[in-house]
């Protein structure tokens, strides 16, 4: 089936999104938190950072000079220039006088063997200091190899370690890092005031749990409203084209249940999950124990005899549009629910969190921006390799391959005859509709 996003036809691609954040690792799940207190402990942290760097600037002058790292013919140069640096500028013998010649040659054999000497205790001494340099700067880069990567690890042993690892490695990305997203161009500009938190949320597959459809960034004031509105699942379309497309939904975060009941002929679903909670607490006490713990843990303690200490959360109802992100307390890369149609259920992760950078949209009107959208692969006709499959056939004697899949012309030519009547029966038909 083909995936028609709304507002896709007119899209800017101009637009670029910083990547970045709080480091994610997959599979980990953050304690529990709200916007408002990693807004401010970051915040915090920020004029800690600014203050801290202003007072080491005002006592401290750091010199480019004094962080150069000198080689050693560099460092043996610099020594015999200073040895002989003075005897260069020492003041020449006065020739003025017939004699003076003659007593220079004389006086410069006798101190000949002195200055021999001196010379070579000045450049043993600064020889010596040279070493010292020497040795200082190989103790300071032994120390800064303790914060650096190791130079002897190669890269393509690491590279070739795990390839998963690389795959996971693709969504950390530095601040300065861009990519361009696909944004309903409007003509409203609304600013976004500072400071302001930035979440990266994720939309997975309703049957194929691991497979992620979206990735949208959402404002910690937005209502959660607008992150239902940019959530697209082909079941909306499916049940919109045969007239029975139901508004109702709603988001579980946490022990939160947040229905939809913009329109009026929605239903709050949570009405009934809510009722049976209250009523069989005993059963629900139980399958919530299977939800935390997990079925083998709880037939070990069957088998033990250990207590339970986990405790069934009191769950509450507020309508979507009357609750926002920062409302909400949520634990970042946790799964999260999300209900719409009846029973089409998506699960949603908040991955990370961040403040807004100045490389972001800072139109509030644009938000929540959809920064990844799955595109949908359709098997063409086995037969004619130009159109989009429709109907599949099992064990089909007249086909090259099992299944086979077919247009609805390539079909018709094969399977019936003028009257639409089957020339054989000898196979499996399906309709073929791929998400």
């Amino acid at each position: 089936m083909e995936c028609l996003i709304p507002g896709a036809a007119e899209c800017d691609f101009s637009i670029p999104i910083p990547r970045g954040g709080p480091i994610y690792v997959p599979n980990m799940v953050g304690p529990s938190t709200k916007v408002p207190l990693f807004q401010t402990s970051l915040l915090s942290e920020l004029q800690n950072l600014e203050a801290e760097l202003s007072e080491d600037f005002s006592h401290h002058d750091i010199f480019v000079d004094d962080l150069k790292i000198f080689t050693e013919d560099e460092l043996m140069d610099m020594a015999l220039k200073e040895v002989f640096q003075g005897r260069e500028d020492d003041d020449p013998p006065h020739l003025d006088q017939p004699n003076a010649r003659f007593r220079e040659k004389k006086s410069n054999r006798k101190r000949r063997g002195t200055d021999n000497s001196v010379l070579e205790s000045d450049c043993i001494e600064k020889v010596e200091h040279v070493v010292r340099i020497k040795q200082k700067q190989e103790e300071d880069k032994a120390s800064v190899k303790l914060h650096s990567f190791n130079p002897a690890c190669k890269f393509n042993e690491v590279a070739h370690k795990s390839t998963r690892t690389t795959e996971r490695m693709r969504s950390l990305r530095s601040m300065s890092s861009t990519r361009k997203v696909n944004t309903v161009s409007l003509d409203e500009h609304i600013p976004v005031p500072y400071p302001e938190v930035v979440l990266s949320v994720e939309v997975y597959h309703n049957i194929r749990k691991g497979s992620k459809i979206q990735e949208l960034l959402v404002l910690g004031r937005q209502m959660l409203t607008a992150l239902r509105d940019k959530i697209f699942c082909s079941t909306d379309q499916v049940m919109q084209k045969a007239g029975q497309h139901d508004p109702s939904g709603y988001f579980l975060i946490e022990d939160v249940f947040c229905p939809d009941l913009r329109d009026p002929s929605a239903i709050d679903l949570t009405k009934p999950i809510l009722h049976w909670l209250q009523n069989s607490k005993e059963e629900a006490q139980k399958k919530w124990e299977y939800i935390i713990s997990g079925e083998l843990q709880q037939k070990q303690k069957a088998i033990m005899g250990e207590e339970s200490a986990s405790q069934l959360p009191h769950f509450k109802s507020i309508e979507m549009h009357k609750i926002r992100f920062c409302d909400l307390s949520f634990r970042l890369g946790a799964g999260y629910l999300y209900c719409h149609q009846g029973d089409c259920t998506h699960t949603i992760v908040i991955r990370d969190m961040r403040l807004i950078h100045p490389d972001d949209v800072h139109n509030r009107a644009l938000y929540p921006i959809i920064t990844f959208q799955l595109k949908s692969r359709f098997q063409k006709c086995n037969v004619c390799k130009i159109f989009r499959a429709t109907k599949v056939t099992m064990d089909d004697k007249w086909t090259p391959e099992n299944p086979c899949y077919f247009c609805d012309e390539c079909f018709s030519l094969l399977h019936q005859a003028e009257d639409s009547t089957l020339l054989y029966t000898e196979f499996v038909e399906y309709d073929y509709n791929q998400d």
